[in-house]
This record gives structure tokens, sequence and C-alpha cells, in this order.
């Protein structure tokens, strides 16, 4: 396979394998090295490239196992799991400081999930995969996707009602 060729391929979703290596370590510096990394990785088996029915869940699921084997690594010391991928141009200086600090929440909120749950939350709610492809990038059968999604949306509804009922803590 030529360079072109990979491009061609890995070029649509190299995005995506950053927001979910973004969303798994703290930095955006690891979350480049983590992508770089895989990168590096696909190109070594680019031979064998072309036989993947799905070279994007293949990649996913690559960065998913990096950052997940950084996180358990003696260098994750002082990792932790962040997002932060909210903008809104459109809005008042208010509004943006509520949806800022609305995301913080969810963040922590998500931080307390169980792992499988805020992977599934991630690859579902953010990245928008379908249920499917979560299955294969996570290796679960579609209802533990869909029963684990439901449970972390659940976590996250009941603790923002908590946090808006009663204040912060």
């Amino acid at each position: 396979m030529q360079h072109s060729e990979f491009l061609d391929i890995v070029t649509p979703f190299k995005d995506k394998l950053f927001r979910l290596a973004k969303r798994l370590l703290v930095s955006r510096e690891e979350a480049e090295d983590a992508t770089q990394e895989v990168l590096l990785k696909l190109w070594s088996k680019n031979e064998k490239m072309e036989t993947y029915n799905n070279a994007e869940a293949f990649a996913m699921t690559m960065t998913k196992n990096f950052c997940l084997d950084r996180l358990k690594s003696h260098q994750a010391g002082n990792l932790k799991l962040v997002h932060s991928n909210y903008t809104d141009n459109d809005s008042s200086l208010q509004q943006k400081l509520e949806a800022v600090d609305s995301v913080s929440w969810v963040q922590k909120i998500m931080e307390e999930l169980p792992e499988q749950q805020k992977m599934v939350l991630q690859l579902r709610d953010v990245e928008q995969y379908e249920y499917d492809e979560i299955s294969e990038m996570l290796e679960m059968k579609p209802t533990a996707v869909r029963v684990a999604l439901s449970r972390a949306r659940k976590r996250v509804r009941e603790e923002l009602i908590k946090k808006h009922n009663y204040g912060i803590g």
C-alpha cells in the first residue's frame, strides 16, 4: 500500500482517534502522542489494512487499548479522564458560563462512571458511533452496549438533577 492510499483510508477518522485519546488521557499532548503512536502502528500494518472489514473500528480499538495501557502504566500517575470539546459561539456570557459549568459537571460525573460505561457514553453520545460499531470496538454484545449506555446516561442525569436541586456537592 502506498503512502497516499494509507492517508486516504486514515484521514477521515484520525480526528476521532484524537478525541477518543483526549477523552481517556488528561492532556492534549498525551492525546496527540497516543494518536501518533496508533497511526504509526497502523502504518506498520499497512499491508494488512485492506483486509480489515472496518479500518476505523480497528483503529478506534487500537486507540482505546493503547490509552488504557498507558493509564495502567507507571507513567500514568498523574493522568486522569477529562473531556472538553464543547463550544458555543452564539450565546451570551451568562449562557456560556452556565454551559461550561454543565460540561464541567458532566466531566466530573463521567470520571466516576465505571470504565465500560464511560467508553460507551463517549463513543455513542460524543463520537456518534452506531451500537454495532461500539459493540465491535469494545468487544461487547449490542445489548450489553445498550444497557451500559442506559446506565451511564441514567447516572449522569441523576447526578445532574441532584446538583441542580441541591446545589454543589
